[in-house]
């Protein structure tokens, strides 16, 4: 790990200067940390806002980025608009992916800085992601990815520098939450933020609300579903999804997994 450590430094060490595609989850916040250990001021954070990016999670990547000391820019994102993207085709992470880089490029351009970099690891590599092809084709470095880090390691080398993300559930686009085929629209973004705020308001961690249509299919880590066996607790989950528009709460027995929507691809 400590090779690999070393390793990544030098990678981006090379760069000289960077933008780092900045979400607050616990690659990205690894990946900043560290370039802003070897690059200083040549190292800048930018985060994509939009109606798929909860709020909490941009505030939480505004206190981290100030915790860490590196500039942190926001700029509105508008993959809603992209025809590729709205209609939730399997490929919707590559027009996502385009649209940041694209945002990031623009921005490193106005400012001088040489590269683009962002958070994919090696453990990435085991899943369906077409963003990553988005940033092959664009030129976006992955310094995690090349120096061999595995997601387990990140989470080792964060906690011994002190990140607060060490041990921060997976997150992912709200859009992800919506089985490919289904148009996302502003709404249903909307209305699964609200729903998961629902769940993190009573104490659960690792989870996701899958939206099909009236249908709302909670996942949740098989280490939480002990909680479940409250029935006061289902009471209120289920009461306040009915009351954003969903008619079934449905709990899913295989429990919370990665990019699940992609089951279907699969099969």
């Amino acid at each position: 790990m400590e090779e690999k450590l070393q390793r990544l430094k030098k990678i981006i060490s090379d760069l000289e200067s960077v933008i780092v595609a900045f979400s607050g989850g616990v690659d990205s916040t690894f990946l900043l940390k560290v370039a802003y250990d070897v690059l200083g001021e040549n190292s800048i954070a930018l985060t994509a806002v939009s109606p798929s990016y909860p709020a909490f999670e941009l505030q939480e990547a505004r206190e981290l980025a100030k915790n860490i000391g590196v500039r942190h820019m926001t700029e509105n994102s508008h993959e809603l608009d992209i025809p590729g993207y709205a209609e939730n085709s399997p490929r919707r992470c590559f027009f996502c992916k385009t649209e940041l880089f694209d945002i990031c490029f623009a921005k490193a351009n106005e400012l001088g800085i040489k590269n683009v970099i962002y958070g994919a690891t090696l453990s990435d590599l085991g899943d369906f992601r077409p963003g990553m092809d988005a940033a092959k084709e664009m030129g976006v470095r992955a310094p995690l990815l090349e120096a061999g880090l595995t997601k387990e390691e990140i989470r080792g080398l964060s906690r011994r520098m002190g990140l607060s993300t060490w041990d921060k559930p997976q997150t992912a686009c709200l859009s992800s939450r919506i089985p490919y085929g289904i148009r996302v629209t502003e709404d249903k973004l909307r209305t699964i933020a609200l729903s998961e705020l629902v769940l993190r308001q009573l104490g659960l961690r690792q989870f996701r609300v899958r939206y099909h249509e009236k249908i709302a299919r909670i996942e949740i880590d098989e280490s939480e579903f002990e909680k479940l066996l409250s029935r006061n607790l289902r009471e209120i989950i289920s009461k306040r999804l009915k009351e954003l528009g969903f008619t079934y709460i449905t709990i899913d027995i295989e429990g919370y997994r990665s990019g699940s929507m992609n089951e279907l691809l699969i099969k």
